[in-house]
C-alpha cells in the first residue's frame, strides 16, 4: 500500500515537472492591443500565421488604446498595437516605447438608424455630428425636432475610437460638456458591446469599419457617414522599452513587429476579408 502511494506521488510529481517544463519552454509574447483588432477577427486570422512562421505564440490583451498603452507603461506587455497616433508618439517620447511603426489603416464610419432621423447622412463627419446633436449642439442654425429622438452612443473608454470621436465633436463646434444629456450615452465599453448598445437603442455611434463589417447584431442600423478624409484611421505597433522594463521579451517582440511589417505580414493583413470586403489596408514603411 505504501509503495503504491509512493509510486502515485512520484508519478504526480513527474507530471507536474513535465507540465512546468513544457510551459517554461513555450515561447510567447503579450500584445496589448485594441478591441477593434480583436473583435474584427483580424488577430484570429493573423496570429496562427505568425506562430507557424516563428514558433512564438501571442497572447492578446484587447482594450481601448488608452488602457492598452497604460498596460504597457506598467510593463505588462511586450508589444502594443493600437490606433491613436498622438498617444502613441507620447508613449515613445516618454521612453516607454522603443519606436513607433505604421502597420495598416482603415477608416471610421458613423453608424445610425437607416431612417436617419437627424438627416446626418453624407460624407461630412462634422456636419453629420452637428445634425445628430441638433439644437442641443449650441451651433447656430442646428434646429431639428427629430434629432432629439435619436440618441448617440459613445464608447467613453479612452480608446482610439473614443479619442477620435472627441476630436470630431470639438472640430464640429459642439461643446459636449454643455450639450450632453440623456441623448448622449457613455458606455465605457469596447467596440462590439458599444455597437450592441447602439443596436438596442437604434442610436448613432462612431465605429471603425473593420468591427462594423464583422458585427452581426445590426438591428436596423447602417452606415450613415463615410468617405470623409478626416475619418482615416491609422494603426501603429511599438516594442515596449526593455530599458524601462527589463523583463520585456525584446527579441521575440521585435520578431512579431518585423513580421507584421514584412511582405508576408502585410499580405496577410490585406488578405483578411469579410464577405469579400477588405477590412484593413497595409501601409508599413520599410
Amino acid at each position: 500500500m505504501i509503495s503504491r502511494r509512493l509510486l502515485c506521488s512520484a508519478l504526480a510529481a513527474c507530471g507536474l515537472l513535465a507540465a512546468t517544463a513544457s510551459q517554461a519552454q513555450e515561447r510567447y509574447i503579450t500584445v496589448s492591443s485594441t478591441t477593434s483588432t480583436e473583435q474584427s477577427g483580424l488577430f484570429g486570422h493573423l496570429l496562427p500565421l505568425f506562430e507557424k512562421a516563428s514558433g512564438i505564440k501571442v497572447r492578446v490583451v484587447a482594450l481601448g488604446t488608452g488602457q492598452a498603452l497604460d498596460l504597457a507603461r506598467r510593463g505588462d506587455a511586450d508589444v502594443v498595437f493600437v490606433h491613436d497616433r498622438a498617444a502613441e508618439e507620447k508613449f515613445v517620447a516618454e521612453g516607454f516605447g522603443v519606436k513607433r511603426q505604421e502597420v495598416m489603416y482603415n477608416d471610421f464610419v458613423v453608424i445610425g438608424p437607416k431612417a436617419d432621423p437627424a438627416k446626418a447622412a453624407g460624407r461630412d463627419i462634422l456636419e453629420g455630428l452637428r445634425r445628430i446633436a441638433g439644437p442641443r449642439s449650441g451651433v447656430p442654425g442646428m434646429q431639428s425636432t427629430e434629432a432629439a429622438k435619436a440618441p448617440f452612443v459613445s464608447r467613453g473608454d479612452k480608446s482610439g475610437t473614443h479619442a477620435a470621436e472627441l476630436r470630431y465633436w470639438k472640430a464640429a463646434g459642439v461643446d459636449l460638456d454643455k450639450a450632453k444629456g440623456s441623448w448622449y450615452r457613455d458606455t465605457g465599453s469596447g467596440m462590439g458591446p458599444a455597437l450592441n448598445t447602439a443596436a438596442s437603442m437604434n442610436a448613432y455611434i462612431l465605429a471603425d469599419r473593420g468591427t462594423w463589417l464583422s458585427f452581426k447584431n445590426r438591428g436596423d442600423l447602417g452606415i450613415i457617414v463615410e468617405g470623409d478624409k478626416k475619418l482615416f484611421n491609422q494603426y501603429g505597433v511599438i516594442l515596449v522599452n526593455p530599458a524601462k522594463h527589463p523583463h520585456v521579451k525584446q527579441a521575440d517582440g521585435q520578431k512579431f513587429i518585423d513580421w507584421v511589417v514584412s511582405v508576408e505580414g502585410q499580405k496577410a493583413i490585406a488578405d483578411y476579408k469579410i464577405g469579400g470586403e477588405q477590412l484593413f489596408f497595409p501601409n508599413a514603411k520599410r
